[in-house]
Protein backbone atom coordinates (compact mmCIF):
# COMPACT_ATOMS: atom_id res chain seq x y z
CA UNK A 1 0.00 0.00 0.00
CA UNK A 2 1.00 3.19 -1.02
CA UNK A 3 2.78 5.77 1.95
CA UNK A 4 -0.68 8.15 3.14
CA UNK A 5 -1.03 11.54 2.48
CA UNK A 6 -1.47 14.71 4.78
CA UNK A 7 -5.29 14.59 3.96
CA UNK A 8 -5.43 10.28 4.80
CA UNK A 9 -3.12 10.91 7.93
CA UNK A 10 -5.96 13.56 8.54
CA UNK A 11 -9.25 11.23 7.82
CA UNK A 12 -7.24 8.20 10.73
CA UNK A 13 -7.52 11.48 13.12
CA UNK A 14 -11.37 12.53 12.82
CA UNK A 15 -11.97 8.77 12.74
CA UNK A 16 -9.84 7.77 15.84
CA UNK A 17 -9.68 11.18 17.67
CA UNK A 18 -12.77 10.63 19.68
CA UNK A 19 -11.25 6.86 20.46
CA UNK A 20 -8.04 7.79 21.56
CA UNK A 21 -8.81 10.99 24.02
CA UNK A 22 -11.70 8.47 25.55
CA UNK A 23 -8.91 5.65 26.20
CA UNK A 24 -6.21 8.47 27.24
CA UNK A 25 -9.31 10.14 29.82
CA UNK A 26 -9.86 6.92 31.68
CA UNK A 27 -6.33 6.30 31.94
CA UNK A 28 -4.93 9.76 33.22
CA UNK A 29 -7.83 11.16 34.88
CA UNK A 30 -8.30 14.76 32.94
CA UNK A 31 -9.54 15.73 30.01
CA UNK A 32 -6.89 18.21 28.79
CA UNK A 33 -3.86 16.15 29.40
CA UNK A 34 -5.26 13.23 27.29
CA UNK A 35 -6.27 16.11 24.11
CA UNK A 36 -2.79 17.33 24.21
CA UNK A 37 -1.58 13.68 24.10
CA UNK A 38 -3.46 12.90 21.10
CA UNK A 39 -2.67 16.29 19.16
CA UNK A 40 0.94 15.19 19.87
CA UNK A 41 0.66 11.97 18.63
CA UNK A 42 -1.21 13.20 15.69
CA UNK A 43 1.79 15.29 15.04
CA UNK A 44 4.13 12.96 15.10
CA UNK A 45 2.06 10.74 12.71
CA UNK A 46 1.88 13.67 10.45
CA UNK A 47 5.69 13.81 10.72
CA UNK A 48 6.21 9.64 10.41
CA UNK A 49 3.44 8.17 8.55
CA UNK A 50 4.36 9.60 4.87
CA UNK A 51 7.97 7.74 4.91
CA UNK A 52 6.91 4.83 7.16
CA UNK A 53 3.41 4.12 6.28
CA UNK A 54 0.54 3.60 7.99
CA UNK A 55 1.34 1.05 10.76
CA UNK A 56 -1.05 -2.25 10.77
CA UNK A 57 -2.73 -0.87 14.00
CA UNK A 58 -2.93 3.28 13.48
CA UNK A 59 -5.25 3.92 16.23
CA UNK A 60 -3.46 1.76 18.72
CA UNK A 61 -0.20 3.43 17.31
CA UNK A 62 -1.85 6.99 18.35
CA UNK A 63 -2.77 5.31 22.01
CA UNK A 64 0.42 4.05 22.64
CA UNK A 65 2.05 7.21 21.42
CA UNK A 66 -0.04 9.34 23.33
CA UNK A 67 0.40 7.47 26.29
CA UNK A 68 4.38 7.91 26.13
CA UNK A 69 4.15 11.55 25.14
CA UNK A 70 1.70 12.33 28.56
CA UNK A 71 4.07 10.12 30.41
CA UNK A 72 7.50 11.95 29.03
CA UNK A 73 5.80 15.56 29.74
CA UNK A 74 4.74 14.30 33.32
CA UNK A 75 7.91 13.43 34.29
CA UNK A 76 9.63 17.01 32.64
CA UNK A 77 6.84 19.06 34.65
CA UNK A 78 6.74 17.04 37.49
CA UNK A 79 8.52 18.77 40.64
CA UNK A 80 10.16 17.14 43.82
CA UNK A 81 6.72 18.30 45.62
CA UNK A 82 5.06 16.15 42.61
CA UNK A 83 7.26 13.09 42.05
CA UNK A 84 5.11 11.15 43.95
CA UNK A 85 2.00 11.86 41.20
CA UNK A 86 3.94 11.44 38.08
CA UNK A 87 4.86 8.31 39.66
CA UNK A 88 1.26 7.02 39.71
CA UNK A 89 0.72 8.41 36.14
CA UNK A 90 3.31 6.18 34.99
CA UNK A 91 1.77 3.18 37.08
CA UNK A 92 -1.33 3.79 36.06
CA UNK A 93 -0.77 3.57 31.95
CA UNK A 94 0.22 0.44 32.09
CA UNK A 95 -2.86 -1.78 32.24
CA UNK A 96 -2.42 -3.84 29.37
CA UNK A 97 -5.40 -4.72 26.89
CA UNK A 98 -7.97 -3.08 29.69
CA UNK A 99 -6.23 -0.16 28.93
CA UNK A 100 -7.41 -0.39 25.14
CA UNK A 101 -10.77 -0.95 26.03
CA UNK A 102 -12.80 1.78 23.98
CA UNK A 103 -14.70 4.64 26.61
CA UNK A 104 -16.07 6.61 24.46
CA UNK A 105 -19.84 5.78 25.81
CA UNK A 106 -18.19 7.15 29.21
CA UNK A 107 -17.17 9.92 26.99
CA UNK A 108 -20.41 10.92 25.55
CA UNK A 109 -22.21 10.59 28.77
CA UNK A 110 -19.52 13.23 30.50
CA UNK A 111 -19.85 15.57 27.30
CA UNK A 112 -23.48 15.75 27.83
CA UNK A 113 -23.55 16.05 31.20
CA UNK A 114 -26.93 17.44 32.42
CA UNK A 115 -24.50 20.12 34.66
CA UNK A 116 -23.44 21.53 31.61
CA UNK A 117 -25.58 23.68 28.99
CA UNK A 118 -26.85 22.27 25.95
CA UNK A 119 -25.09 24.43 23.98
CA UNK A 120 -22.07 23.33 25.61
CA UNK A 121 -22.76 19.79 25.67
CA UNK A 122 -23.07 20.15 21.54
CA UNK A 123 -19.25 21.75 21.47
CA UNK A 124 -17.89 19.26 23.78
CA UNK A 125 -19.79 16.30 21.75
CA UNK A 126 -18.01 17.80 18.63
CA UNK A 127 -14.74 18.23 19.64
CA UNK A 128 -14.07 15.48 22.06
CA UNK A 129 -15.68 12.90 20.31
CA UNK A 130 -15.61 14.14 16.14
CA UNK A 131 -11.92 15.83 16.58
CA UNK A 132 -13.20 19.16 15.38
CA UNK A 133 -11.50 21.91 15.63
CA UNK A 134 -12.29 24.97 17.88
CA UNK A 135 -12.54 27.22 14.61
CA UNK A 136 -14.65 24.67 13.01
CA UNK A 137 -17.06 24.58 15.73
CA UNK A 138 -16.94 28.16 15.79
CA UNK A 139 -17.49 28.53 12.11
CA UNK A 140 -20.65 25.99 12.34
CA UNK A 141 -22.32 27.63 15.00
CA UNK A 142 -21.52 31.19 13.55
CA UNK A 143 -20.03 32.59 16.49
CA UNK A 144 -16.54 33.76 17.01
CA UNK A 145 -13.57 31.65 17.38
CA UNK A 146 -12.71 33.24 21.00
CA UNK A 147 -16.52 32.82 22.11
CA UNK A 148 -16.72 29.03 21.30
CA UNK A 149 -13.25 28.25 22.89
CA UNK A 150 -13.97 29.80 26.37
CA UNK A 151 -17.21 27.53 26.36
CA UNK A 152 -15.28 24.78 25.98
CA UNK A 153 -12.51 25.68 28.35
CA UNK A 154 -15.43 26.75 30.90
CA UNK A 155 -16.88 23.37 29.84
CA UNK A 156 -13.90 21.15 31.08
CA UNK A 157 -13.16 22.91 33.96
CA UNK A 158 -16.42 22.56 35.45
CA UNK A 159 -16.59 18.86 34.51
CA UNK A 160 -12.86 19.02 36.64
CA UNK A 161 -14.41 21.45 39.69
CA UNK A 162 -17.66 19.57 39.92
CA UNK A 163 -16.39 16.08 39.62
CA UNK A 164 -18.45 15.28 36.70
CA UNK A 165 -17.79 11.17 36.89
CA UNK A 166 -16.50 9.47 33.44
CA UNK A 167 -18.76 6.81 33.52
CA UNK A 168 -22.13 5.42 31.61
CA UNK A 169 -25.34 6.40 34.32
CA UNK A 170 -26.48 4.12 36.39
CA UNK A 171 -29.27 2.08 35.01
CA UNK A 172 -32.18 3.99 37.17
CA UNK A 173 -30.67 6.92 35.76
CA UNK A 174 -29.68 5.78 32.11
CA UNK A 175 -33.49 6.81 30.45
CA UNK A 176 -32.96 10.10 31.54
CA UNK A 177 -29.30 10.70 30.86
CA UNK A 178 -29.50 9.01 27.02
CA UNK A 179 -32.74 11.51 26.35
CA UNK A 180 -29.93 14.43 26.50
CA UNK A 181 -27.29 12.28 24.60
CA UNK A 182 -29.48 11.78 21.25
CA UNK A 183 -30.97 15.31 21.60
CA UNK A 184 -27.31 16.58 21.25
CA UNK A 185 -26.45 14.41 18.58
CA UNK A 186 -30.14 15.36 16.68
CA UNK A 187 -29.42 19.24 17.26
CA UNK A 188 -26.28 18.63 15.46
CA UNK A 189 -27.58 16.53 12.70
CA UNK A 190 -30.64 19.47 12.10
CA UNK A 191 -28.19 22.24 12.00
CA UNK A 192 -25.96 20.60 9.62
CA UNK A 193 -29.53 19.71 7.38
CA UNK A 194 -31.38 22.98 8.08
CA UNK A 195 -28.67 25.95 8.89
CA UNK A 196 -30.19 28.41 11.46
CA UNK A 197 -28.45 31.32 10.28
CA UNK A 198 -25.96 32.03 7.13
CA UNK A 199 -25.74 32.20 3.91
CA UNK A 200 -25.99 27.79 3.16
CA UNK A 201 -29.15 26.14 3.70
CA UNK A 202 -27.14 22.91 4.73
CA UNK A 203 -23.58 22.43 6.43
CA UNK A 204 -22.73 18.78 5.18
CA UNK A 205 -19.76 18.97 7.79
CA UNK A 206 -22.35 19.06 10.41
CA UNK A 207 -24.52 16.17 8.84
CA UNK A 208 -21.81 13.57 8.05
CA UNK A 209 -20.42 14.33 12.01
CA UNK A 210 -24.17 13.50 13.40
CA UNK A 211 -24.48 10.65 11.21
CA UNK A 212 -20.83 9.22 12.25
CA UNK A 213 -21.48 9.93 15.70
CA UNK A 214 -25.50 8.06 15.49
CA UNK A 215 -23.76 5.14 14.08
CA UNK A 216 -21.02 4.92 17.07
CA UNK A 217 -24.43 4.81 19.43
CA UNK A 218 -26.13 2.39 17.94
CA UNK A 219 -22.64 0.27 17.76
CA UNK A 220 -21.84 1.15 21.55
CA UNK A 221 -25.75 0.74 22.73
CA UNK A 222 -27.17 -1.57 20.12
CA UNK A 223 -30.27 -2.94 22.12
CA UNK A 224 -31.57 0.68 23.08
CA UNK A 225 -34.88 1.22 20.64
CA UNK A 226 -34.91 5.31 20.65
CA UNK A 227 -30.62 4.95 19.47
CA UNK A 228 -31.91 3.30 16.55
CA UNK A 229 -34.52 5.18 15.71
CA UNK A 230 -32.77 8.44 15.89
CA UNK A 231 -29.70 6.58 13.67
CA UNK A 232 -32.85 5.12 11.07
CA UNK A 233 -34.52 9.01 11.12
CA UNK A 234 -31.31 10.70 10.52
CA UNK A 235 -30.61 8.33 7.94
CA UNK A 236 -33.84 8.37 6.02
CA UNK A 237 -33.63 12.52 6.02
CA UNK A 238 -29.80 12.89 5.04
CA UNK A 239 -30.31 10.29 2.14
CA UNK A 240 -32.73 13.44 0.68
CA UNK A 241 -30.05 15.82 1.05
CA UNK A 242 -28.44 16.33 -2.54
CA UNK A 243 -31.97 17.26 -3.35
CA UNK A 244 -32.55 19.38 -1.38
CA UNK A 245 -31.12 22.29 -3.05
CA UNK A 246 -31.08 23.09 -6.44
CA UNK A 247 -26.85 23.51 -7.92
CA UNK A 248 -26.76 27.38 -7.20
CA UNK A 249 -27.86 26.26 -3.33
CA UNK A 250 -31.46 27.13 -3.23
CA UNK A 251 -33.78 25.40 -1.27
CA UNK A 252 -35.89 23.07 -3.25
CA UNK A 253 -39.20 21.76 -1.06
CA UNK A 254 -39.91 17.71 -0.64
CA UNK A 255 -42.48 17.53 -2.71
CA UNK A 256 -40.62 19.35 -6.01
CA UNK A 257 -37.82 16.97 -5.42
CA UNK A 258 -35.69 14.80 -8.08
CA UNK A 259 -35.81 11.63 -6.18
CA UNK A 260 -33.45 10.25 -8.35
CA UNK A 261 -31.08 12.28 -6.42
CA UNK A 262 -31.52 10.62 -3.01
CA UNK A 263 -29.20 8.07 -1.41
CA UNK A 264 -31.09 4.85 -2.19
CA UNK A 265 -28.50 2.83 0.21
CA UNK A 266 -29.12 5.11 2.89
CA UNK A 267 -33.15 4.93 2.58
CA UNK A 268 -32.52 1.13 2.58
CA UNK A 269 -30.79 1.17 5.91
CA UNK A 270 -32.59 3.07 7.63
CA UNK A 271 -35.71 1.76 6.45
CA UNK A 272 -34.79 -1.98 7.59
CA UNK A 273 -33.68 0.05 10.97
CA UNK A 274 -37.19 1.93 11.00
CA UNK A 275 -39.08 -1.54 10.23
CA UNK A 276 -37.32 -2.89 13.08
CA UNK A 277 -38.15 -0.31 15.15
CA UNK A 278 -42.22 -0.51 14.43
CA UNK A 279 -41.55 -4.21 16.08
CA UNK A 280 -41.59 -1.75 19.62
CA UNK A 281 -45.40 -2.07 21.47
CA UNK A 282 -44.40 1.30 22.66
CA UNK A 283 -41.89 3.29 20.52
CA UNK A 284 -40.52 6.33 21.40
CA UNK A 285 -40.40 10.14 19.53
CA UNK A 286 -37.38 9.17 17.13
CA UNK A 287 -39.17 5.83 16.33
CA UNK A 288 -41.80 7.79 15.52
CA UNK A 289 -40.07 10.41 13.84
CA UNK A 290 -38.59 7.44 11.71
CA UNK A 291 -41.78 5.85 10.82
CA UNK A 292 -42.92 9.18 9.46
CA UNK A 293 -39.76 9.86 7.42
CA UNK A 294 -39.78 6.10 6.05
CA UNK A 295 -43.16 6.94 4.49
CA UNK A 296 -41.94 9.77 2.54
CA UNK A 297 -39.06 7.85 1.13
CA UNK A 298 -40.94 5.07 0.29
CA UNK A 299 -43.25 6.72 -1.40
CA UNK A 300 -41.67 6.76 -5.67
CA UNK A 301 -43.86 10.40 -5.82
CA UNK A 302 -44.93 12.95 -3.68
CA UNK A 303 -48.77 12.33 -4.97
CA UNK A 304 -48.15 8.64 -3.71
CA UNK A 305 -47.41 9.28 -0.04
CA UNK A 306 -49.38 7.88 2.63
CA UNK A 307 -50.01 11.23 4.51
CA UNK A 308 -53.37 9.81 6.63
CA UNK A 309 -50.63 7.64 8.36
CA UNK A 310 -47.99 10.50 8.53
CA UNK A 311 -51.07 12.48 10.33
CA UNK A 312 -51.83 9.13 12.68
CA UNK A 313 -47.97 8.82 13.14
CA UNK A 314 -47.94 13.12 13.98
CA UNK A 315 -50.96 13.00 16.17
CA UNK A 316 -49.05 9.65 18.15
CA UNK A 317 -45.91 11.88 18.13
CA UNK A 318 -48.20 15.03 19.78
CA UNK A 319 -49.59 13.02 22.88
CA UNK A 320 -45.54 11.89 23.51
CA UNK A 321 -44.28 15.52 23.09
CA UNK A 322 -47.19 18.08 22.86
CA UNK A 323 -45.24 21.38 22.01
CA UNK A 324 -46.01 23.73 19.08
CA UNK A 325 -43.07 22.16 16.39
CA UNK A 326 -44.73 18.79 16.20
CA UNK A 327 -48.02 20.74 16.30
CA UNK A 328 -47.05 22.46 13.19
CA UNK A 329 -45.62 19.64 11.28
CA UNK A 330 -48.98 17.43 12.50
CA UNK A 331 -51.20 20.34 10.78
CA UNK A 332 -48.85 20.21 7.28
CA UNK A 333 -50.35 16.91 6.90
CA UNK A 334 -53.94 17.36 8.11
CA UNK A 335 -53.80 19.92 5.01
CA UNK A 336 -53.18 16.76 2.70
CA UNK A 337 -55.59 15.28 4.44
CA UNK A 338 -58.58 16.86 5.13
CA UNK A 339 -57.69 20.25 3.33
CA UNK A 340 -56.47 23.52 4.06
CA UNK A 341 -59.07 24.86 5.99
CA UNK A 342 -58.47 22.86 8.50
CA UNK A 343 -55.30 22.92 8.78
CA UNK A 344 -55.08 26.35 8.94
CA UNK A 345 -57.34 26.31 11.66
CA UNK A 346 -55.29 24.30 13.63
CA UNK A 347 -52.15 26.38 13.06
CA UNK A 348 -53.72 29.85 14.15
CA UNK A 349 -54.30 28.05 17.60
CA UNK A 350 -50.69 27.94 18.25
CA UNK A 351 -48.79 30.78 19.85
CA UNK A 352 -45.79 30.65 17.66
CA UNK A 353 -45.50 33.96 16.24
CA UNK A 354 -41.28 33.75 17.01
CA UNK A 355 -41.02 31.14 14.72
CA UNK A 356 -40.57 31.89 10.58
CA UNK A 357 -41.90 28.62 9.77
CA UNK A 358 -45.46 29.07 11.72
CA UNK A 359 -45.22 32.12 9.53
CA UNK A 360 -44.28 30.65 6.27
CA UNK A 361 -46.53 27.88 6.89
CA UNK A 362 -49.71 29.92 7.43
CA UNK A 363 -49.00 32.20 4.76
CA UNK A 364 -49.04 28.95 2.55
CA UNK A 365 -52.75 27.68 3.61
CA UNK A 366 -53.80 31.70 3.06
CA UNK A 367 -52.29 31.11 -0.33
CA UNK A 368 -54.37 27.89 -0.88
CA UNK A 369 -57.44 29.41 0.46
CA UNK A 370 -57.10 32.21 -2.17
CA UNK A 371 -57.13 34.95 1.26
CA UNK A 372 -54.02 36.27 -0.74
CA UNK A 373 -53.66 39.97 1.06
CA UNK A 374 -53.41 38.00 4.82
CA UNK A 375 -50.87 35.28 2.92
CA UNK A 376 -48.46 38.53 1.86
CA UNK A 377 -48.47 39.68 5.61
CA UNK A 378 -47.87 36.11 6.73
CA UNK A 379 -44.78 35.75 4.24
CA UNK A 380 -43.55 39.37 5.50
CA UNK A 381 -43.57 38.14 8.98
CA UNK A 382 -42.15 34.89 8.24
CA UNK A 383 -39.33 36.77 6.17
CA UNK A 384 -38.58 38.91 8.92
CA UNK A 385 -38.35 35.88 11.24
CA UNK A 386 -35.95 34.07 8.77
CA UNK A 387 -32.12 34.12 9.86
CA UNK A 388 -30.60 31.56 6.92
CA UNK A 389 -30.47 33.93 4.04
CA UNK A 390 -31.17 30.90 1.45
CA UNK A 391 -34.76 30.12 3.43
CA UNK A 392 -35.36 34.35 3.58
CA UNK A 393 -34.46 34.14 -0.35
CA UNK A 394 -37.22 31.52 -1.18
CA UNK A 395 -39.52 33.24 0.84
CA UNK A 396 -39.28 36.11 -0.87
CA UNK A 397 -39.84 34.26 -4.33
CA UNK A 398 -43.14 33.28 -2.87
CA UNK A 399 -44.08 36.74 -1.43
CA UNK A 400 -43.47 37.88 -4.82
CA UNK A 401 -45.10 35.49 -6.95
CA UNK A 402 -48.47 35.95 -4.77
CA UNK A 403 -47.96 39.76 -5.60
CA UNK A 404 -47.87 38.39 -9.56
CA UNK A 405 -50.56 35.74 -9.00
CA UNK A 406 -53.11 38.78 -6.79
CA UNK A 407 -51.72 41.41 -10.22
CA UNK A 408 -53.43 38.93 -12.62
CA UNK A 409 -56.48 38.07 -10.72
Amino acid sequence: MANPTISEIERVFRQEYGRAVAILVRTFGGIDIAEEAVQDAFTAAVQLWPSTGLPPSPVGWIITTARNRAIDRARREATRQDRHSAAMLLQSSDEGEEGMRDGRLELIFTCCHPALATGVQVALTLRLLGGLTTTEIARAFLVPEVTMAQRIVRAKAKIRDARIPYRVPSEDEFPSRIGAVLAVVYLIFNEGYDASSGDRLVRSDLCDEALRLGRLLHELIPSEPEVKGLLALILLIDSRRLARTDPNGNLVLLAEQDRALWNRDQINEGLGLARECLRSSDPGPYQIQAAINAIHCDAPTAASTDWPEILRLYTRLYALQPNPIIALNRAVALAEVEGAKAALGAVEELNFSGYYLFHAIRADLLRRLSRNTEAALAYDAAIGCANNLKEREFLIQRRQALAVTDLRS
